[in-house]
């Protein structure tokens, strides 16, 4: 299956319009028309809705669409350990989402650029559920992330567990002697939609079946410049806000007859390439 094809699918799908997808790509309309067409006579398969007005995925599309994706990133990946070879004794990719990242990788990552010189180091930042699908798919050697993957196969070791404190600005905590469960309400709560399984699960119900938030987003390190500017409170995990903390630009509240859940972090890999990951363990701690 031509790449080209593939990687056109896939500016059209995000697009949705020709005459755009065609500009992004530097070629005319027609190729892309063309090209659409080829890989629908390919897979026999209607792949977009056409009309003068809109262009939008079939149900066979959309199925297409991740599909699509990974083949593509198979096809990158192994062009970028072939030229590794040539360069690096080893190679590493990392998945990780972005707050595992932040609280507990930085510094393991600075020790592996300095003691592995000869190592070519990937990480890529994501949400727990594509990494954990890049690993399956053999694009990445080693994953963090706060969902295990229960497969046969596969190891999730649990390699850091984390306290999930209510935090917000000491400059307007209306709150230092503590906040029961009904006064969750009250105040201003901002929500990161991370997937902790039940952490997740017990913030949301603390509050009310469709509650809607002061604000939403789904990466909990971007919450910390509003926490600290004085707008509003979250649950976040201890070692996340524990440098604004020791700076008192953020203060924990207390929990008046409510406790939280720990989060785990969890290590996953395949065992199979454990000659593959013997050259990090030191510093990984793969439990090979």
């Amino acid at each position: 299956m031509d790449t080209q094809n593939l990687r056109t699918f896939l500016v059209l799908a995000d697009i949705k319009n020709f005459t755009q997808a065609a500009d992004q790509l530097f070629v005319a309309q027609s190729t892309v028309t063309n090209r659409i067409a080829e890989l629908e006579r390919q897979l026999g398969k209607k792949l977009f809705h056409r009309d003068n007005k809109s262009v939008s995925l079939t149900p066979e599309g959309s199925l297409f669409l991740t599909y699509a994706k990974r083949m593509i990133d198979l096809e990158e990946t192994s062009i970028k350990e072939m030229n590794a070879i040539k360069q690096y004794e080893h190679s590493l990719r990392i998945g990780t989402t972005n707050t595992i990242y932040e609280c507990h990788l930085v510094e393991t990552i600075k020790q592996l650029l300095i003691a592995r010189p000869a190592c070519a180091l990937t990480v890529t930042i994501g949400h727990s559920a594509s990494l954990l699908q890049m690993l399956q798919d053999g694009l990445l050697d080693v994953v963090y992330s706060y969902l295990p993957l229960v497969k046969s196969g596969y190891k999730s070791d649990v390699f850091a567990t984390d306290s999930l404190v209510l935090v917000t600005s000491p400059k307007t905590n209306q709150y230092h002697k503590g906040i029961r469960k009904e006064e969750l309400t009250k105040i201003t709560y901002l929500f990161c939609n991370f997937a902790l399984q039940e952490v997740g699960l017990f913030i949301r119900e603390l509050f009310p079946t469709f509650y809607q938030f002061h604000f939403e987003i789904d990466n909990s390190t971007k919450l910390l410049e509003f926490l600290i500017d004085g707008i509003g409170y979250s649950f976040l995990p201890e070692s996340l806000v524990k440098p604004y903390l020791l700076t008192n630009e953020l203060e924990t509240v207390p929990l008046l007859g409510f406790k939280t859940p720990k989060i785990n972090s969890y290590r996953i890999y395949n065992p199979m390439q454990a000659n593959h990951l013997y050259a990090f363990s030191p510093i990984l701690e793969f439990n090979l």
